[in-house]
């Protein structure tokens, strides 16, 4: 993975964290809300870095 995609995926991430812990004195659903697309930016980084790696190694698995 590209150091600038890598870049990208934990800024999205830390960005979705911190509006997590902001969100946690005003509103409960902002909460969940900001917990599952934190979850969601971590999930997606690894299957990109996965999936590119794989495309690399000509392993491709369809």
């Amino acid at each position: 993975m590209s150091k600038s995609l890598s870049l990208f995926f934990a800024c999205l991430s830390v960005l979705f964290m911190s509006a997590t812990a902001i969100s946690i004195a005003h509103n409960g659903w902002l909460v969940l809300v900001f917990s599952v697309l934190t979850f969601f930016s971590i999930g997606a980084g690894f299957i990109t870095k996965a999936r590119l790696r794989r495309k690399e190694n000509g392993t491709e698995r369809r």
